[in-house]
């Protein structure tokens, strides 16, 4: 039905129509008016400050398979991008929204004397400087945290607190690194309780019917699966995915049209990337996305712009050994991606996105000015 009203749509309404369709389909996470009330209070204090203020999505969303989830589809990413991310914008002055999926900080405790919990030694000093910048920046209002779970629970949240960012007009800088996933179940197609991994369930609600027959019940058969036949067999499991939407020309056109928008295009593949950044940025007309391998994340970017002026760039972390956190980013004209095989072992000495970010920050400065301008025109 949803295809047959979208061939008889105009091109410049399917995105609206997809809109309505999504968000009537999906219910709200039970938190979303809690935490849009939170926003709203945020944003209007740093709007009348005058202040720049970043929403940073991260980490991964996953894709229930049951409506009361057990069961669930993720993704391989944490949310360490997004973190570090936000910790250089607040150096850099800019108020915070950090819209995360929920992390767990399980990995870095450990158990202590007499049954306290600690931070393990290696982790200690670190997590002792993470804590101190968090409480700073929480006592001086400039650090609000929203967490998510689902893909739902993500674009609920993320086209309220977008729409809620107006008031800042271009002071507005939406950051998209979460990791959102490309495929969910429609909830309609969605299990009301857990999906059964044997027949043992099925097997007992036919025992409850007036007219079982237990002699017309199929006999076990062996697989190797289960070996025993008086055990019920395991069945497989076939998961029918919609592709989720695309909602970033919504966020563009009407979420926050004002709001200098900035995307992540993840690959593996290099000889896609650039191709992949430029074609996003085509298509949905934002700002900027920041392209990035898998196997060299952590090494490199490239940036890609919407503008026709700015060339792509690439920035590096310097590969040499005794590099500070100030060092410059390295080798911004070369044209081809790094080779992993090249890269030292180990993980580089300077955090990747202490470079991004003042870039970031950079291009916002010029798109503000920009905007400005138009204005007093």
């Amino acid at each position: 039905m949803l295809s047959q009203i979208q061939s008889e749509t105009p091109p410049e309404n399917l995105a609206a129509l997809a809109e309505t369709h999504y968000f009537s389909a999906n219910p709200p996470p039970k938190d979303l008016e809690k935490h849009a009330a939170l926003a709203r209070e945020f944003i209007n204090y740093h709007s009348e400050a005058g202040r720049r203020l970043v929403l940073i999505t991260s980490g991964g969303t996953t894709v229930p398979l049951e409506k009361q989830t057990v069961r669930f589809i993720d993704n391989f990413s944490a949310g360490t991008r997004g973190a570090t991310s936000a910790e250089y914008f607040l150096e850099a002055g800019y108020a915070v929204i950090f819209f995360h999926a929920t992390d767990c900080f399980l990995d870095f405790l450990r158990e202590g004397p007499n049954g306290s919990v600690v931070a393990r030694d290696e982790d200690a000093a670190k997590m002792l400087h993470v804590l101190r910048k968090y409480r700073d920046a929480r006592d001086r209002n400039m650090l609000l945290l929203l967490p998510f779970v689902s893909i739902s629970d993500y674009l609920h949240e993320l086209r309220s607190v977008a729409r809620l960012m107006r008031p800042l007009g271009p002071r507005g800088l939406l950051y998209l690194a979460a990791a959102v996933s490309d495929f969910f179940v429609p909830p309609d197609r969605m299990s009301e309780h857990k999906i059964q991994s044997t027949d043992a369930a099925d097997a007992f609600k036919r025992s409850q019917s007036a007219n079982f027959r237990p002699e017309a019940e199929e006999e076990e058969t062996f697989d190797n699966f289960d070996s025993s036949p008086s055990v019920p067999r395991s069945k497989s499991l076939v998961i029918d995915l919609d592709p989720v939407p695309k909602f970033l020309k919504n966020l563009v056109e009407g979420w926050s049209p004002q709001g200098m928008i900035v995307s992540f295009k993840l690959e593996t593949d290099p000889t896609i990337l650039v191709y992949k950044a430029r074609y996003s940025l085509d298509r949905y007309q934002h700002h900027l996305v920041i392209g990035n391998l898998l196997a060299t994340r952590k090494w490199e970017v490239i940036q890609v712009f919407v503008s026709p002026g700015n060339p792509d760039r690439w920035i590096r972390v310097p590969t040499g050994r005794g590099a500070g956190r100030n060092a410059p980013a390295a080798d911004t004209e070369k044209a081809e991606p790094i080779d992993p095989k090249s890269l030292p072992e180990g993980e580089p000495e300077v955090e990747i996105e202490s470079l991004i970010i003042p870039a970031v920050e950079e291009l916002h400065t010029k798109y503000i000015k920009t905007f400005e301008g138009k204005e007093r025109v």
